[in-house]
């Protein structure tokens, strides 16, 4: 028996797609903070050299780099607060769902760890802590956008039907969002600690092959929804595999084919801090796949259809 949706809030839908613009504000300034190994420009927190974070004289740091970027993450994580703030607010006005009220709070938790996080950072100049701080982000990234979708009108409004997949190709579109964290995490070892260069690469290997069988699947769909969702997958997997071969030029350099870049320069610091959001863009997508088939699985009543594709059930993946 089908179970319809109820018609979401359009308010609540714009702040949602607000917030994922706005998280993309300290996401991209802490990227570009870790690329340019600024993150501990202050050594102190929640104050900025003694100062209240919100009186510190940002703008006397212009021609100060690292400070002037650190200090501009820390502010950036303030506007994302209270950007989630106002987005429980909002949800808990407008919509009688608890599902969407949850989901709202549940954001609002994760920006609060996000800033704890990245505090502790700081005060215990841990390196680890920043590769973490990184992962959660791109989890948090992931988070938004999810959200954003299942409260837009077309999703809440579109029919649900059963979906003519089979059990493989359902599992690799679920799984897919695993296989591209496992890599982001491979990513972040090398990108903070120095490891696992080649494990990263392998993984990229990896990660190129599950993403194009994944996005194939998701196009030969029967549902518009999943075809849309599968449009993006490929095109976030091209545009990271691109970005990655130019971070990797840019940070190692080849100088065999007369590729050779310094490091620190202007295009090492945009390529790989672009492969770095390229990766969570990649993550949102495969999560949003991931998403949108769970969905139709538990909406339709069978829930048993979305059990069946993990490892270990009967008839799942083996």
């Amino acid at each position: 028996m089908s179970v319809s949706p109820r018609h979401p809030d359009p308010v609540v839908h714009r702040f949602a797609v607000a917030t994922c613009l706005i998280a993309m504000l300290p996401i991209g300034i802490g990227v570009i903070v870790t690329t340019l190994r600024a993150g501990m420009a202050f050594a102190d927190w929640p104050t900025s050299d003694g100062h209240n974070m919100l009186l510190y004289p940002w703008l006397s740091d212009l021609r100060n780099t690292d400070r002037f970027t650190e200090h501009g993450h820390r502010l950036a994580g303030i506007v994302i607060g209270l950007t989630s703030i106002a987005l429980v607010g909002v949800t808990f006005l407008r919509e009688k769902r608890g599902w969407v009220r949850g989901y709202t709070v549940a954001i609002l938790v994760a920006v609060i760890a996000q800033g704890l996080l990245g505090g502790v950072r700081v005060l215990m100049d841990a390196e680890l802590l920043a590769m973490v701080h990184s992962l959660t982000g791109a989890l948090f990234f992931a988070q938004c956008v999810v959200f954003a979708v299942l409260t837009s009108r077309s999703t809440a409004t579109r029919r649900l039907k059963t979906i003519r997949m089979s059990t493989p190709a359902r599992g690799i579109v679920l799984l897919l969002p695993v296989v591209v964290l496992g890599q982001y995490l491979l990513g972040g070892m090398f990108r903070h600690l120095g490891r696992m260069m080649f494990e990263h690469l392998a993984g990229a290997a990896l990660v190129a092959a599950w993403g194009v069988t994944a996005a194939i699947i998701l196009l030969r769909s029967d549902q518009s929804s999943l075809r849309t969702v599968g449009k993006f997958v490929l095109a976030a997997l091209v545009l990271q595999l691109c970005l990655g071969a130019g971070a990797w030029i840019t940070k190692l350099n080849v100088p065999a084919f007369g590729w050779v870049v310094s490091t620190g320069s202007p295009t090492a610091v945009v390529f790989r801090s672009l492969h770095t959001i390229g990766g969570m863009f990649l993550l949102a997508a495969g999560s949003l796949g991931a998403v949108q088939l769970a969905q139709r699985s538990l909406w339709i009543g069978r829930p048993d259809q979305l059990l069946a594709e993990l490892p270990g059930s009967k008839g799942g993946l083996t």
